[in-house]
């Protein structure tokens, strides 16, 4: 009886043989040599171990075997992301996507997904820029001098921090060491940026006189963090972003405000609670 399970493996094809039936051969043209070996590897793999489990059913036929394989190639390439409903009852759910695509947005990006002028000037027929699309739009809707697009606000911040304070130090609120979605901490993307984390204050209370003291000669950009997810409240104080531009400019240093979302719209108008805009960050001094 001890043998019974080994006498039974070896009923199981051979890798290779499976490869070479008419089957596997047609596996193969359709999803690629390796994906398939992958499958059948992983198919033959499931096989022994529900053998040496002590199944009693008949080892499996290299038809079912392909079955298998055929199934899993199959599930593969099926799209990762699908249509769902939000009945959570947040609107905007980063893990759902966050916000729906405007039909026009949507029947632009349909318009773009073949080729397109993406770094073409119709106008001259040379060379054109990728950002010469959205930065006259971004600065119009902000007053920001200049504007470009990347991936998320952290990415931003990398940006920002790689740029402008390489090996010089950064100066940020205790209370705005914040972590946001995706496991983005605020001393991370600074240690990531080259830069030096300077904290000041406390949890629940930063003053100007705070920011003061930390300034050094090696110190380049004050950091004001938006909260994102949390809230303090109670026995609290901050730095307004007015106070802290006119500090930076007393003290020719640069002010960097990591706005989260980055809300272009004044939501106390459709009756929400308000947010700082971007607008509102530009106005007050915000580099």
């Amino acid at each position: 009886m001890d043998d019974m399970p080994d006498a039974r493996l070896r009923l199981l094809p051979q890798l290779q043989k499976l490869l070479d039936l008419a089957g596997g051969q047609r596996l193969i043209a359709e999803h690629g040599h390796a994906p398939v070996v992958a499958a059948l590897r992983t198919a033959l793999d499931q096989a022994r171990a529900h053998l040496r489990a002590g199944a009693t059913d008949a080892p499996p036929e290299p038809a079912d075997l392909l079955a298998i394989a055929q199934a899993a190639l199959e599930h593969d390439r099926q799209p990762i992301l699908a249509r769902v409903i939000n009945a959570t009852g947040i609107v905007l759910h980063t893990n759902l996507g966050r916000a729906k695509l405007a039909d026009a947005a949507i029947t632009a990006a349909i318009e773009a997904s073949g080729y397109c002028n993406l770094e073409f000037d119709l106008a001259t027929g040379g060379r054109g820029s990728r950002v010469a699309g959205i930065a006259p739009l971004l600065r119009q809707l902000t007053g920001a001098q200049a504007a470009i697009a990347v991936n998320n606000g952290a990415a931003a911040v990398l940006l920002a921090l790689s740029a402008l304070a390489e090996g010089a130090e950064v100066i940020v609120s205790r209370g705005e060491l914040v972590e946001i979605g995706g496991g983005f901490r605020i001393p991370d993307v600074i240690q990531q940026g080259g830069a030096k984390l300077s904290e000041v204050g406390t949890t629940n209370k930063t003053r100007l006189a705070d920011y003061e003291r930390a300034i050094t000669p090696a110190t380049k950009i004050l950091l004001k963090v938006h909260q994102s997810n949390f809230r303090v409240s109670g026995f609290t104080e901050e730095t307004s972003l007015a106070e802290l531009a006119t500090l930076a400019r007393a003290r020719g240093l640069l002010l960097v405000h990591d706005l989260g979302s980055g809300t272009l719209l004044d939501l106390a108008r459709l009756g929400l609670p308000a947010e700082t805009m971007v607008q509102d960050s530009i106005a007050a001094g915000t580099d």
